[in-house]
């Protein structure tokens, strides 16, 4: 019986946690600390995903994802979806990939909220522990 009420809490708050993430986010480069874009997060079919709404920074404007291969190679990286399947697990969302428009290379993913407005995504290889984490903000409206 107390199995089934934590399942059945689970299922409750699953899409209260992915309601959280749902919206627009501002990347910011982790090596640089700049604005990068901006990223709308959706869900669909009980997984999350992103695509790429914005480049900011001047010198990206139209850029084409040159090192992506299959049918991403020189596809416009506005637009492009980004973050795959991820699922909700406890507080953060697991499971998925990430795609690095720069490199062209997909990396495992993670996605938690920090707080309401401050979103830490973790890109890596196999082990969380071996990987990098950029923090990403809210967008708020103009």
């Amino acid at each position: 019986m107390h199995l089934l009420l934590i399942f059945i809490a689970s299922i409750l708050l699953t899409p209260v946690q992915t309601s959280k993430v749902i919206g627009e986010w501002v990347t910011i480069d982790d090596a640089t600390g700049r604005e990068k874009s901006v990223v709308m997060l959706y869900e669909e079919n009980g997984q999350l995903y992103g695509s790429i709404q914005e480049l900011l920074l001047p010198e990206d404007a139209g850029k084409r994802c040159v090192n992506c291969k299959g049918e991403l190679k020189d596809q416009p990286i506005v637009g492009m979806r980004i973050i795959n399947g991820l699922i909700p697990e406890d507080d953060s969302w697991t499971s998925g990939t990430i795609l690095d428009p720069a490199n062209g290379k997909d990396y495992d993913c993670t996605l938690r909220l920090e707080d309401d407005n401050t979103l830490l995504v973790r890109g890596y290889i196999g082990f969380s522990f071996i990987g990098r984490t950029q923090k990403w903000v809210r967008k708020t409206a103009p």
